[in-house]
C-alpha cells in the first residue's frame, strides 16, 4: 500500500488542474504544440492530501515545477508526508527528469531519484536511450528483481514524472477510452503499467479547490511487471486498498484528459484523498529558456 499511494499521490501532483478552471472552458490550447512549435513553456504545481490516523491528521504535499522547450524539458519536485510513521515510510524525495520534447509526447533521457526517509537514503540515476538504459543506486539494491526488467521492455516506458505528464497533455483519439493508458512507468528497477477503465458510464461532477465541473470517473489497477519479488510480477499491487482506486479525469477542450481527484479506501486509515490545488502555465522567458539548456 506504501508504494500504491504514494505513486498516486505523485500522479496527481503532475496531473493537478489548475485553480482557476470551473470546467472545461477554462482550458489552455494544447500545450505540447504550443511548445514544439516556438513557446517555450512551464508549469508550476502543488499537491495536497490527506487522511485521518484515528484523530491525527496524515498529509502530504508535493511540489513540481515543469520546463517544456521545443526539443527538451525538464521537470524539478519534491514530494513529503507527514503523520503517516506507520502506514507510510515518511517520504522527503526529491526527483528530476529530462527528456526530449515532441508534439506526441515526452520521452525520457534522464531519471533521478533522492529519498531521505532515514533509513537508506537511497538515490536513484537512470539514463535511458532508445535501445537500452543504464542505472546507479547508491546504496545499492540488493537486487533488481525476478524478474529483473528488461532493456527491451524499458524503453518502451517512461520516468514516472514524463510517464505522468505526458499522459495529462496528449488528446485521446477519437473513439477512444477517455480513460486512456496503459501507464508504463520504469524508475530503474520497478517497471510497472497502471490500467484504467471506466468507472460510472456517466460524467461525475466534482468540486475541489483546483476544479469545478463534469469529470470522467475511472478505476485504476497496477500490474508489477518486473523489478519485484520473486512471485509479485503480474499482481495487483494496490494491497491495503478496499474496492478500486477511483481516479477523476477532467476532460478539457484540447483533448487532455487531467486528474484533478484520486479517492482510495484504504485498509488501516480509511478514505485517503488526493487533489490538486494549484496549477499555472507561464511562458519561459526567452532569455532563460536559451541559456537554460535541457538541463536541472
Amino acid at each position: 500500500m506504501k508504494r500504491a499511494l504514494l505513486f498516486a499521490a505523485a500522479s496527481l501532483a503532475v496531473l493537478g488542474a489548475s485553480t482557476a478552471q470551473t470546467g472545461p472552458q477554462g482550458a489552455s490550447t494544447a500545450v505540447l504544440a504550443n511548445v514544439t512549435a516556438g513557446t517555450p513553456t512551464r508549469m508550476v504545481y502543488e499537491l495536497d492530501a490527506r487522511a485521518m490516523v484515528f484523530i491525527i491528521p496524515a498529509t502530504g504535499r508535493a511540489s513540481f515545477t515543469v520546463d517544456m522547450k521545443p526539443d527538451t524539458y525538464a521537470i524539478r519536485s519534491r514530494v513529503r508526508t507527514t503523520g503517516l510513521a506507520d502506514v507510510f515510510v515518511n517520504y522527503d524525495m526529491t526527483l528530476n527528469a529530462e527528456g526530449k520534447t515532441s508534439a506526441k509526447g515526452l520521452k525520457t533521457t534522464q531519471y533521478i531519484s533522492q529519498n531521505k526517509d532515514g533509513k537508506k537514503n537511497r538515490r536513484v540515476e537512470l539514463t535511458m536511450t532508445d535501445t537500452g538504459f543504464s542505472m546507479t543506486a547508491k546504496p545499492k539494491f540488493g537486487n533488481l528483481g525476478d524478474p529483473a526488467a528488461t532493456a527491451e521492455q524499458a524503453i518502451l516506458a517512461n520516468d514516472p514524472l514524463t510517464a505522468l505528464i505526458t499522459f495529462a497533455l496528449e488528446p485521446r483519439a477519437a473513439g477512444a477510452d477517455p480513460c486512456g493508458g496503459p501507464i508504463k512507468v520504469f524508475d530503474g528497477r520497478q517497471l510497472t503499467y497502471l490500467h484504467l477503465k471506466r468507472g460510472k458510464a456517466g460524467m461525475v461532477r466534482q468540486k475541489t479547490p483546483g476544479w469545478t465541473g463534469d469529470t470522467i470517473e475511472c478505476h485504476v489497477t497496477m500490474d508489477k511487471i518486473a523489478g519485484y519479488k520473486k512471485g509479485e510480477s503480474n499482481n495487483d499491487t494496490l494491497t491495503g486498498i478496499s474496492g478500486p482506486l477511483r481516479m477523476y479525469l477532467a476532460p478539457l477542450e484540447n483533448g487532455s484528459h487531467v486528474p484533478v481527484k484520486i479517492v482510495a479506501d484504504t485498509d488501516k486509515v480509511g478514505k485517503v484523498t488526493l487533489q490538486a490545488r494549484t496549477l499555472r502555465f507561464e511562458p519561459i522567458p526567452v532569455a532563460t529558456a536559451q541559456t537554460s539548456g535541457g538541463g536541472r
